[in-house]
């Protein structure tokens, strides 16, 4: 159980700025979407002002903070320019949510979905606000050495609480398939690595070919969230993760999937990962490695972590691709994003890690 000392200060609440200016090339029709959303948002009256707000973080959907009255909720909504075909999907992402709510509370709920074009150029859904720190570039101020270790633990319990989480108690056994799920997935990768590339690696070939090669038996299938990270949650001043965020991705399959996933970000500063999300970037590695971290799932699951390393390889090749697709965007003049700029030089280091934990 996660202890925390009793005497914690409380965050200093202007750490970090919230929101911003929304970003000239990510503007919309404000007005138009505002008349929308009086009309559906619960509780929200024809008369209500509505502002919007530009959530600065994160490289890939958009996200604002929707002021309605006394109320808050956010909007996403995918990046600009064409997206690869099953990401950034809003419907999923607002089904998940719209259900998952009740049995997982770090789930925030969402109200509503639209996917018409008259209203904003790309599908967007609605969900509560839900009040905390996302971590990514530095740790809140009044987070000391020991909250931190808090955090790397409430996170592993969090994946040990939603890998519990029975689909079909939430209405969402149709979201995937699970029967060959992980074989889909590398065949997925690979192919969005061949149409995204924009230049050719021995290491992702060989990466792709070892995955395909040697795909484990999978010890259960479980809701996936599939993008499970620390700066896809949020955490409050008592050092708990209260929400996860980023469902776009959502799934049935291996649970080691999202193993895979958080251990790969669980980066030394030196590592590959560390670099693509920035120098600054908050590592958890200091406070529980990756040992105690399968350990810590291991035990609250009950699955075996000896095969873990093929799920790093996995991740690693997957945030590969991933890095890769926004870069071209960058590349094809989709955005702006000066950050997009230093994605490219980091895939080759990222292939090179996929490659060396696959041995």
């Amino acid at each position: 159980m996660l202890q925390c000392a009793p005497s914690l200060p409380t965050l200093n609440p202007d750490f970090p700025p919230d929101t911003a200016p929304i970003r000239t090339e990510e503007r919309f029709d404000q007005s138009r979407v505002a008349e929308y959303l009086r009309a559906r948002l619960p509780d929200v009256g024809g008369d209500v002002e509505i502002s919007f707000e530009q959530f600065p973080g994160g490289k890939a959907n958009l996200t604002y903070l929707v002021r309605a009255g006394s109320q808050e909720f956010v909007l996403r909504r995918p990046p600009l320019g064409p997206v690869a075909p099953g990401s950034h999907d809003m419907a999923r992402e607002h089904n998940v949510l719209s259900r998952l709510w009740r049995q997982f509370p770090h789930a925030p709920r969402a109200h509503l979905f639209c996917d018409d074009p008259d209203v904003m150029d790309k599908p967007f859904f609605v969900m509560d606000r839900v009040h905390g720190y996302v971590v990514r570039d530095e740790w809140p101020q009044d987070i000391d050495e020991a909250r931190r270790r808090a955090v790397s633990e409430s996170l592993v319990d969090t994946l040990v609480r939603l890998h519990a989480v029975d689909s079909a108690d939430v209405d969402l056994s149709e979201i995937g398939k699970p029967v060959g799920f992980v074989e889909r997935q590398v065949t997925g990768w690979t192919d969005r690595w061949n149409r995204a590339k924009t230049r050719d690696l021995n290491d992702m070939d060989e990466s792709a070919a070892l995955l395909k090669g040697s795909v484990p038996e999978p010890q259960a299938a479980t809701l996936l969230h599939n993008d499970f990270k620390l700066d896809n949650t949020m955490i409050d001043h008592e050092a708990k993760v209260v929400a996860v965020l980023d469902w776009d991705m959502a799934t049935l399959g291996d649970p080691l999937v999202d193993v895979g996933t958080m251990l790969a970000y669980w980066a030394a500063p030196q590592d590959a990962i560390a670099m693509l999300v920035g120098t600054d970037a908050v590592t958890l590695t200091p406070y529980m490695d990756r040992v105690e971290v399968s350990n810590r799932y291991a035990a609250g699951t009950g699955f075996d972590l000896s095969n873990v390393d093929y799920y790093l390889a996995l991740a690693y090749f997957r945030i590969a691709v991933i890095t890769e697709q926004i870069y071209g965007r960058f590349l094809a003049g989709h955005t702006n994003d000066a950050r997009f700029e230093a994605l490219g030089p980091l895939v080759p280091s990222l292939a090179a890690s996929a490659r060396s934990a696959l041995g």
